[in-house]
C-alpha cells in the first residue's frame, strides 16, 4: 500500500471585501498564531490575484503573483486542460504567509498567447515553466491535471529547480472509454475528420454560462457547493476565451498532444518520466474524479522515488478548488516532514 499524508485538521473560513488582496502587512501575528500551520484565513470571496505578461523562453505568458515573505522558496502553480491560473486563487492565498506564489497561464490558455509556432504539447509547456524557474530559482511545484503532467516533466528534467512537488489529479495515462469524462458528449466528435467542423460550430454556439457550468459539473464532485461568485468568475473567463481566436485550437491541439503522450512507447512515457522524479512528492486525488481515475494514484506513487498519496472523499478533479484548506494543510505536512528528514 502507498504511504499516505497525515490527515489534515480543521480550519476556519472568513470573508473579506472582494476588492482587496492579501498582503504581508495585513496578515497579523494574531492570525498566524491562531492557525496551527501558519496559513492565511480562507477568503471565499478572494478574486483572482493580479497578473501581468512576461516573455519566458520566447513565449508571452500571463502570470498571477501572490505576495509572500521575502527570501522564502516560492510556489509555482500550473493548471489543467481548459483551466487557467485563477484555478489556484484559494490555495495560493492560504499559503501566502509561508511562500510567495506564481500561477502560470500555460501557452494558449487563460490570458497567455498561443505558442509562436502553434506547437501545443506537455513538453512545450514544461520548457516555459523551466524558463520561469530559471528566473525565480528553485520552487515548490504544483500541478493539476495537465499541469501535473507538465510538473512531472519539469521535475524529471530539472531536479535542481524543484524543492517539492504537489500533484493534484495529474493527467497520467488513463485510456478508459467513458463518455462521462467530457463536459459535452459532442466534444470527442469535434475532432473527427469530415464531421468535426459541424460539431465544433455547435459547441462554439453555446453560451459562456453553458460552457462554464458544463466544466464545473465535470470537474467538481458536488457542483452545488460552488459559490455563485465563483460561477460568475468562471463565466467571465469563458467569455474571455470565446473572444480569443486561438482558444479552440489550444484546447483541441493540447488535448490531442496529451492523448498522444499517453500512447507513446513505455521508455518515453509519462510513467518513465515519473520514475526519474527525485523530489519529495505529494499526490492528491479526489475519490470522485471522473476525468482521471483515482486508481492511477497507487501506481503513480509506486513509480515516484519519494511519493505519498492522499485520497479525498467527496472531491473530484480539482481538489485545490474543492478543498483548498485540506490541500494546504497537506502541503504544510509535506514540507515539515521533508525538513525533519521523514519523507
Amino acid at each position: 500500500m502507498p504511504a499516505t499524508c497525515p490527515l489534515p485538521h480543521p480550519g476556519r473560513v472568513t470573508a473579506r471585501n472582494p476588492a482587496q488582496y492579501w498582503s504581508p502587512s495585513r496578515y497579523s501575528t494574531a492570525d498566524a498564531a491562531a492557525d496551527p500551520d501558519g496559513l492565511a484565513p480562507l477568503d471565499s470571496l478572494q478574486p483572482p490575484w493580479p497578473g501581468h505578461v512576461e516573455v519566458l523562453g520566447g513565449h508571452e505568458v500571463h502570470l498571477r503573483r501572490t505576495p509572500g515573505p521575502g527570501g522564502a522558496t516560492p510556489a509555482v502553480f500550473m493548471h489543467g486542460l481548459g483551466g487557467s491560473a485563477s484555478n489556484w486563487t484559494d490555495l495560493a492565498g492560504l499559503l501566502a504567509p509561508l511562500m510567495p506564489g506564481v500561477a502560470v497561464d500555460l501557452p494558449g490558455f487563460g490570458r497567455s498567447a498561443p505558442p509562436p509556432q502553434r506547437v501545443y504539447s506537455v513538453s512545450t509547456s514544461a520548457d516555459v515553466v523551466v524558463a520561469l524557474l530559471e528566473e525565480t530559482g528553485p520552487a515548490h511545484l504544483f500541478g493539476n491535471s495537465m499541469g501535473g503532467a507538465v510538473s512531472i516533466l519539469v521535475a524529471a528534467r530539472r531536479p535542481d529547480l524543484v524543492r517539492t512537488l504537489t500533484l493534484i489529479s495529474p493527467a497520467v495515462p488513463d485510456l478508459r472509454p467513458d463518455p462521462r469524462r467530457v463536459s459535452d458528449p459532442r466534444l470527442p466528435l469535434a475532432y473527427l475528420p469530415v464531421v468535426g467542423g459541424f460539431f465544433r460550430r455547435q459547441l462554439q454556439a453555446s453560451t459562456p454560462k453553458e460552457r462554464a457550468e458544463a466544466l464545473i459539473r465535470l470537474c467538481f464532485a458536488d457542483p452545488d457547493r460552488v459559490p455563485e461568485h465563483r460561477i460568475t468568475q468562471a463565466v467571465t473567463e469563458a467569455r474571455e476565451r470565446g473572444d480569443q481566436s486561438w482558444a479552440a485550437e489550444a484546447l483541441g491541439r493540447s488535448f490531442g498532444a496529451l492523448m498522444q503522450s499517453w500512447l507513446t512507447l513505455p521508455g518515453r512515457s509519462l510513467w518513465s518520466e515519473a520514475a526519474k522524479v527525485a523530489a519529495p512528492t505529494l499526490v492528491v486525488w479526489g475519490a470522485q474524479d471522473r476525468l482521471v481515475s483515482v486508481d492511477r494514484g497507487p501506481r503513480l506513487v509506486s513509480v515516484l522515488q519519494r511519493g505519498r498519496l492522499l485520497v479525498l472523499n467527496r472531491v473530484g478533479h480539482v481538489a485545490q478548488m474543492e478543498q483548498p484548506l485540506t490541500v494546504a494543510r497537506a502541503v504544510v505536512s509535506l514540507q515539515r516532514a521533508v525538513e525533519r528528514g521523514e519523507w
